[in-house]
């Protein structure tokens, strides 16, 4: 079941959060968001969780904040993804847009597979979010050194409303 996270679940999306993210806060782009305090989603099978979703509306655009499977390869990102593309697409977003960090090459396959287009690097900037978030580690996944931030987005189609009945 996909759901909205309510408030019940928020000591839960703090915990998760701290536990996957090394802190309660995520830098991304020079913002520091808290996610346990976002709108987003969570899946579960009969009670247990299984991933997590937050994101945040501004304007016109929906930036995803974080995304987390509890058991990858079983399609818990996709359905994530595709909640908040019809939450974005009902809310008048134009643009679904996501940030990761240069080593996440998982993230990178993922989000290009599912229609997202890189369309920024920011070389260097990790150096600055270290500054905000001293936790971020140097070195990431695959043994690769953590320096840039890579943008990815999907341009939205406007929400399919129900044709009307005339006649």
């Amino acid at each position: 079941v996909v759901r909205p996270i309510s408030e019940r679940d928020r000591s839960w999306v703090a915990y998760l959060i701290h536990e996957l993210w090394m802190s309660d806060i995520v830098v991304t782009h020079g913002v520091v968001f808290k996610p346990a305090e976002l709108p987003g989603f969570i899946i579960d099978d009969d009670g247990e969780p299984l991933g997590l979703l937050t994101y945040q509306i501004k304007g016109d655009a929906c930036e995803i904040i974080t995304l987390d499977s509890l058991r990858k390869h079983t399609g818990v990102g996709t359905m994530l993804v595709n909640a908040v593309k019809r939450k974005a697409q009902e809310s008048g977003c134009q643009r679904l847009w996501v940030v990761t960090t240069n080593d996440n090459l998982r993230a990178l396959g993922f989000y290009q597979k599912r229609g997202f287009h890189i369309v920024t690097v920011r070389p260097g900037v990790m150096e600055e979010s270290r500054k905000i978030k001293p936790a971020i580690p140097e070195i990431g996944l695959e043994g690769i050194p953590i320096r840039d931030e890579i943008e990815l987005e999907m341009i939205l189609a406007p929400a399919e409303t129900e044709p009307s009945e005339s006649g």
